[in-house]
């Protein structure tokens, strides 16, 4: 098998259903998330040198990055009518263990600065590309039709992955460092 096919040396690539402009939105924000995907694999290969500290973690980590790759597929389809892959359990799924770590982490009150131990610094920076992502699916669906699911759930990663970054550093007793300028703006329930 090569892995060059020389079919994008004129700057189009294949879509599920036909091609695109290598810069065309669809093509971004389906590489956005390949690219928030690969720093997810970063932040796992670190985290694995804790053992079970962050079991929980690490398997959760590989769970959504294969929801990744079925999400990208869903963005690189044009087939009408071609069910998404994605569904709305993947969503609770993230909804759920975000419950568990917000409860779990020290309560916040202020915005916080990315940062603390290397595995959360790492998650911080995919939970970012994340956010890109969404900003540019949004720009995709104001012109082409997409699953509803991939938007919710792209929003609800990046509050997952924050979440997760702050326990990370809460089990490693690494403090978060609050923005020194920030108001109260976080209010417990």
């Amino acid at each position: 098998m090569k892995l060059y096919t020389k079919t994008g040396d004129q700057g189009q690539t294949g879509l599920i259903g036909g091609r695109a402009d290598k810069d065309d939105i669809r093509v971004e924000a389906y590489g956005t998330l390949d690219e928030a995907n690969s720093f997810i694999g970063l932040a796992h290969a670190n985290l694995r040198q804790y053992g079970e500290l962050f079991q929980d973690v690490l398997s959760e980590l590989i769970v959504i990055q294969h929801e990744l790759f079925d999400c990208g597929g869903d963005l690189a389809t044009i087939t009408p009518g071609k069910e998404a892959k994605l569904t709305k359990e993947s969503v609770e799924m993230l909804e759920k263990r975000m419950d568990v770590y917000v409860s779990e982490a020290a309560p916040l009150t202020k915005f916080i600065l990315p940062g603390g131990m290397e595995g959360a610094s790492l998650l911080h920076v995919a939970r970012t590309v994340v956010r890109r992502a969404e900003r540019q699916i949004v720009t995709l669906a104001k012109e082409a039709e997409i699953p509803p699911v991939t938007l919710t759930y792209v929003n609800r990663l990046s509050d997952y992955l924050f979440a997760a970054a702050r326990v990370i550093n809460h089990r490693l007793d690494e403090a978060d460092v609050e923005y020194e300028r920030s108001a109260h703006v976080f209010r417990s329930k």
